[in-house]
């Protein structure tokens, strides 16, 4: 599932493509995956995008009010609003030429004032497209935490020294950081050289700040490399990212640790796969409960 540097990755190349265009229709497929198929039909046309943003692994195209003079009802209708995006495990949006044949799984087609469509694929339609007003935007986001890319010392300790929950699971838990997912928990853990299953408030104040850093120069660098393509994942392009070229833990069971040559190994954290070096992460003092063996599915869990 795309995380921060593939989402953020897909709205810096839609911001190139579609910023200030206007759409002029809708043509919508399945739509299991929308929140409201008919308010797409009936309030994207005429609106021009005039940002193109990410929250934490949601797109934002920000829409303007409704062109012509329309008037601004009760519920917002006419109104400046936005259309959020989350792509899911498969999903992919892209501008395309009109003429250019529909790919498979293409479930949402916005025509845009200079002939061309922004198309929505999703394979598995795990995504989610919703089209909010300013109020229910703002309800929506409420319940998120800090990006980041931007939490400070103080405000990132805040948030992981008083909890009572393994490391990795407060990096996944998107009311205490947004955007953060399985790959950028296991690589900047690793780089901090903090076990996965680490109680956050049994971490100090210095270990908190070395995985701040370590979290941001990795986002950083994530993005600068358009990505980690895994299985699914094209930029807004069309293109693979390099990211993954760079993963030090994420995918690395059985492989050496870069640092010291110790086997990266796999256990299940938080509910997840969670992959790491036994000799440079060691494990909290009285766990009690040793990697998974290679290749073998879960038994124990943290």
């Amino acid at each position: 599932m795309p995380e921060l540097p593939e989402v953020e990755t897909v709205a810096r190349g839609l911001r190139q493509a579609i910023l200030g265009r206007r759409i002029l229709s809708v043509t919508l497929g399945k739509t299991d995956f929308i929140d409201d198929p008919a308010a797409l039909e009936q309030r994207l046309p005429g609106r021009q995008i005039e940002a193109v943003e990410r929250y934490g692994k949601f797109l934002l195209l920000r829409l303007s009010a409704v062109s012509g003079g329309t008037r601004v009802t009760a519920n917002g209708d006419g109104a400046p609003a936005s259309l959020l995006v989350h792509l899911g495990m498969t999903g992919q949006i892209a501008p395309s030429p009109t003429g250019q044949p529909l790919e498979k799984h293409t479930h949402v087609c916005l025509l845009l004032d200079d002939g061309r469509e922004l198309r929505y694929t999703d394979a598995r339609r795990f995504g989610r497209i919703a089209y909010l007003t300013r109020t229910s935007l703002a309800e929506e986001l409420m319940g998120f935490g800090a990006d980041p890319l931007e939490v400070s010392k103080e405000e990132f300790a805040s948030r992981i020294c008083v909890r009572r929950a393994r490391i990795k699971a407060l990096l996944l838990d998107q009311s205490t950081l947004r955007g953060v997912g399985n790959i950028y928990a296991d690589e900047s853990l690793w780089r901090a050289k903090i076990h996965p299953a680490r109680l956050g408030a049994n971490l100090s104040r210095k270990q908190a700040e070395k995985l701040r850093l370590a979290l941001q120069e990795i986002l950083r660098k994530a993005i600068a490399l358009r990505g980690s393509s895994i299985s699914d994942f094209l930029d807004a392009a069309g293109e693979p990212g390099e990211y993954q070229r760079h993963h030090r833990a994420y995918g690395r069971e059985g492989k050496k640790c870069y640092r010291c040559k110790t086997v990266i190994r796999r256990a299940i954290v938080a509910g997840r796969s969670s992959y790491f070096c036994p000799n440079c992460q060691p494990a909290p003092r009285g766990l009690g409960v040793l990697p998974l063996p290679l290749g073998r599915t879960a038994r124990k869990r943290y």
